[in-house]
């Protein structure tokens, strides 16, 4: 009996977990290297997750070149929008709040005309069942525990062993001196952006054929991937990937042990990170932001 629910449980962190992790990762690299906060940074993952539906369906694709067609679409679509709408205004941080915010509602507009309000799934980028303590696991959650977890690493072995990666740092912690030492500022921001919309990307295309699709999917996510950047501390990537998991951890307690009280996991999330800034306000990890962003 114990494993029977301790099995379901681990693995929903994991998903819940991987996916505000991705999405967290995203929002604090761009908070950490261009200092705004990106209010559209989840569309990109609704967007994403539509463009599974609508390859795989409509189009007539697998579900890999889905998946693949999806990303590039929507990382083209997220540096586009921070060329034309966002990085003219960077340094004003309530336009790009209103701006970013703006482009989150027009990309749900687009979605309820061509798709409508309906629930929509996605085929699984790979079949099959795997039968663990009697408990039924589908490849496709493995799957994308894997690829999610995969990119985490990638993300880390990219700001710490690749030029890129040090560039991207050096700008985090003064765009000015970074400069000076001959990095193309406005090619990093650009570059940044991209890398994080990505990660946004992946995060929607590897769990769309878990979750459910539909216009308004994106915002509880925003929601909680600003508790968890603030829990982790803002600008830390390390942060925000374990803030990423607690909160995922606690949402699942609440689901699996209060099935009737389901829908106070968000009161419950807010609650942990009240807690944890009164011990600590700068956040979990926020006492080296100023020294070392990133």
């Amino acid at each position: 009996m114990v494993q029977t629910l301790l099995m379901p449980m681990i693995l929903q962190a994991l998903l819940t977990g991987g996916v505000y992790a991705l999405l967290a990762v995203g929002f604090s690299l761009i908070f950490g290297v261009a200092r705004m906060l990106n209010l559209a940074h989840t569309a990109f993952f609704m967007l994403a997750a539509y463009g599974m539906y609508y390859f795989t369906y409509r189009a007539g694709l697998g579900p890999v070149p889905a998946m693949v067609v999806s990303l590039i679409l929507t990382t083209g679509i997220g540096a586009a929008s921070y060329k034309l709408f966002i990085d003219r205004i960077r340094e004003h941080h309530v336009a790009v709040l209103l701006v970013t915010i703006a482009l989150a509602m027009v990309f749900q507009e687009f979605m309820l005309l061509g798709f409508g309000a309906h629930f929509r799934e996605s085929p699984p980028l790979m079949s099959g069942v795997w039968q663990v303590f009697g408990v039924r696991i589908t490849y496709q959650q493995l799957l994308s525990v894997g690829i999610m977890a995969l990119m985490l690493v990638v993300v880390w072995l990219l700001l710490s062993r690749t030029k890129m990666g040090i560039a991207i740092r050096a700008t985090a912690q003064d765009a000015e001196i970074a400069g000076l030492m001959g990095i193309t500022v406005p090619t990093v921001l650009l570059i940044t952006m991209s890398l994080a919309t990505a990660l946004a990307a992946i995060a929607g295309a590897v769990i769309a054929p878990l979750w459910t699709t539909f216009p308004y999917m994106w915002m509880n996510p925003l929601v909680m991937v600003m508790v968890i950047v603030v829990l982790g501390g803002l600008g830390s990537i390390k942060g925000s990937i374990i803030g990423a998991f607690i909160i995922a951890i606690v949402e699942t307690l609440i689901v699996f042990l209060v099935p009737a009280g389901a829908f106070l996991k968000l009161a419950f999330s807010l609650l942990i990170m009240v807690i944890v800034l009164v011990v600590r306000p700068e956040g979990l990890y926020g006492v080296a932001f100023e020294e070392e962003r990133l």
